[in-house]
């Protein structure tokens, strides 16, 4: 589609021109009235070649941009982007021309910006004063339309009845617009009974006869964006992402200065196409231009979809440009953390996780971002007594957190706290004793305190809720074989893990020492040289101590 019709230039206009596009122009306009009562292909054809040698001669007639702007948009061969640019270039030509103002209006209502389509048909009432039949009732047009996707108030009711009964009865003065207003109540009446039967149909949970009346109505009315918005909305409660995309994707074509169908489009690609993180960005983008009072929120979202391309410099750019707008918003500053954590600006990100946790707009939340600064400061800092007092403010705020329990049992393991290591651990398990994590932690930290039947139990619990979990069953083997010297028992946990887990170095490892212990001096061998092949990748272990084993195995 063109994106705009003509530019107007600056140009000095001999007397024989000017009259040349006075001529066109009536020409034109002739053909114009013939189309409006005909409706032939032929006379919107010659209005056409007539209003652009019109422009042509003189490029400073603001009639030619807003009329052409209509016949070719009627047509489909330009889009209401477009039509719009057409109506700025005719302001620009003559910013008094209440005709521009009318026709601008009347596409900012199609692409649904109704308070720029008010103000423009207020600007036109204004200029016309009693001949103001055309703009006021275009404006009561706009305001039923809005009734009929936005929240009703009476101030609208009032506006709607107020200008289409002033217009009805100045209509006198305008007869030759009954034609187009004709038409334009047509459509849009229709557009309001389409839009209540469908949403009837919703409420009665008869989706499926609700989506065929939209798509009706998408190709019945001049308004086919707003039905097909509603039929991707239906594909998305049907968990039908795709048909959802298309639906929306179309209606963005049809008008992509719809804001509404824009923003679904950018959340579904968001949340459901994970591969069209480029596209999610773009939408958002053109949302910015078109939406700059929810640009906070916006900034917020192409931060989370930077970090998922791993572009670091962006995300943190993106989330620093909705705090701007927001200061006090504690998930924006939870948000900007993480991307400076992403980034290694470690004190940056402690600043802000900080700020977020002073907010505490919730306790659950605020948990989760103890738990993440705690984190911070035992893996980057190494700061076991920061990384503890968090993550006990954590679990204070919300005492149901398994994960910060977990947590703070590792961080008072790496402290050698080993006995309120066990604590958590087992308060880990109290608060989800079905999850297969605390049991194998507290299995080690008891095996730490020689607590071997005790950490016999818990590792058996941990792999009776998880048999696949390949760490367990290691350590399992490892308790019988180093702490019982059982090498029989010890061999199939092991053997399980590697099954699991086939670049579990430290399980062939293990595995090997138990073939040993056995006698099993061939199979010994075969674990330790798939362990030592296996360590050239991970690089786990010691290869010489791997190697030493290996080769002492057949000493005499």
């Amino acid at each position: 589609m063109s994106e705009q019709i003509f530019a107007p230039e600056e140009m000095a206009l001999s007397q024989e021109e000017k009259n040349l596009a006075l001529k066109e122009l009536e020409n034109a306009r002739l053909a114009h009235q013939r189309y409006l009562i005909k409706q032939q292909d032929e006379d919107w054809s010659q209005a056409i070649e007539g209003y652009i040698n019109a422009a042509k001669h003189n490029p400073e007639i603001p009639e030619v941009y807003y009329r052409l702007a209509f016949l070719m948009w009627e047509k489909g061969e330009i889009n209401v982007d477009a039509a719009i640019a057409q109506c700025k270039m005719a302001l620009e030509c003559s910013p008094e021309s209440a005709n521009a103002y009318i026709y601008k209006g009347y596409f900012d209502k199609l692409a649904d910006n109704y308070l720029d389509a008010e103000t423009e048909f207020k600007k036109a009432i204004q200029l016309t004063g009693l001949k103001s039949a055309r703009p006021r009732i275009l404006l009561s047009l706009a305001i039923l339309r809005k009734m009929g996707q936005e929240r009703t108030t009476f101030k609208d009711l009032l506006n709607f009845v107020y200008y289409f009964i002033s217009g009805s009865i100045m209509l006198s003065y305008d007869i030759p617009s009954l034609k187009i207003l004709t038409r334009s109540f047509k459509d849009d009446f229709a557009v309001l009974a389409y839009q209540k039967t469908g949403a009837l149909l919703e409420k009665m949970n008869m989706t499926k006869a609700a989506y065929g009346l939209y798509e009706k109505a998408a190709k019945s009315t001049g308004h086919k964006e707003v039905f097909l918005s509603k039929m991707g909305d239906i594909s998305v409660r049907n968990k039908k992402p795709e048909s959802a995309f298309e639906a929306y994707r179309e209606a963005y074509a049809s008008n992509p200065q719809n804001k509404v169908v824009l923003m679904k489009l950018a959340t579904l690609t968001q949340t459901y196409f994970p591969e069209m993180v480029d596209d999610s960005i773009d939408y958002y983008t053109q949302l910015l231009e078109l939406q700059p009072e929810d640009s906070a929120f916006i900034y917020y979202e192409l931060g989370h979809l930077y970090l998922k391309k791993d572009d670091k410099i962006n995300s943190v750019s993106a989330f620093r440009l909705a705090l701007e707008q927001d200061k006090t918003n504690p998930f924006y500053h939870n948000s900007l953390a993480y991307a400076y954590l992403k980034a290694e600006l470690f004190e940056d990100a402690i600043s802000h996780y900080n700020t977020a946790i002073s907010i505490n707009p919730d306790n659950e939340w605020t948990a989760m971002v103890c738990h993440a600064l705690g984190s911070t400061y035992a893996e980057v800092y190494g700061n076991l007594d920061l990384a503890i007092d968090k993550f006990k403010e954590g679990i204070e705020l919300d005492d149901k957190n398994y994960d910060l329990k977990l947590s703070l049992g590792d961080a008072l393991m790496a402290s050698g706290d080993i006995e309120n290591a066990i604590r958590s651990y087992c308060d880990a398990i109290s608060t989800e004793p079905d999850n297969f994590r605390a049991y194998s932690k507290a299995g080690l930290a008891l095996w730490e305190k020689d607590m071997i039947e005790e950490a016999i139990i818990s590792y058996h619990k941990s792999i009776d809720l998880n048999p696949n979990f390949d760490i367990a069953q290691n350590n399992l083997g490892v308790i019988y074989l180093d702490g019982l010297g059982c090498a029989e028992d010890a061999l199939p946990f092991f053997e399980k893990a590697i099954e699991v887990n086939p670049s579990y170095t430290l399980a062939y490892f293990n595995a090997a020492r138990a073939n040993e212990m056995l006698g099993n001096k061939t199979q010994a061998a075969e674990y330790y040289q798939m362990a030592l092949d296996m360590n050239r990748l991970t690089e786990d272990l010691n290869e010489s101590d791997i190697q030493q084993r290996l080769h002492s195995l057949f000493e005499l």
